[in-house]
């Protein structure tokens, strides 16, 4: 299994379990990102750890905070207001940089599905 896909399946996990989704967030509001082909990404992880991470060690965020979505409005509010505004979803970004897997709101939302019925 590739690192991307390690993380997009630990995201899945991680958020299914513990029925929450991590954002960061300053007084700008959420970063984004463009990556390489163009598409831009607003990064999410399965776990508050995980999103301390990326603040701590990360220079372009540490002025981010941790911020809490429930996985209800991350499947009814982000995830199809993501999919209107053409942006991607960031799945568990890590490292100095930052950087990771960006799926289409849409794959998430079917992987979610299809873990959710296998348990």
């Amino acid at each position: 299994m590739s690192q991307s896909s390690a993380q997009s399946h630990a995201f899945v996990e991680e958020i299914l379990e513990n029925k929450k989704v991590w954002a960061i967030k300053d007084e700008q509001g959420f970063p984004s990102s463009t990556n390489i082909n163009g598409e831009t990404a607003i990064p999410f992880w399965s776990l508050k750890s995980r999103a301390e991470k990326v603040i701590k060690n990360v220079p372009a965020y540490i002025t981010f905070q941790p911020y809490e979505i429930k996985l209800e409005d991350f499947l009814t509010k982000w995830l199809p207001g993501l999919e209107k505004d053409s942006l991607y979803v960031g799945v568990n970004w890590s490292g100095n940089r930052a950087t990771g897997y960006d799926l289409k709101p849409n794959e998430v939302l079917e992987r979610i599905k299809h873990e959710w019925r296998k348990n």
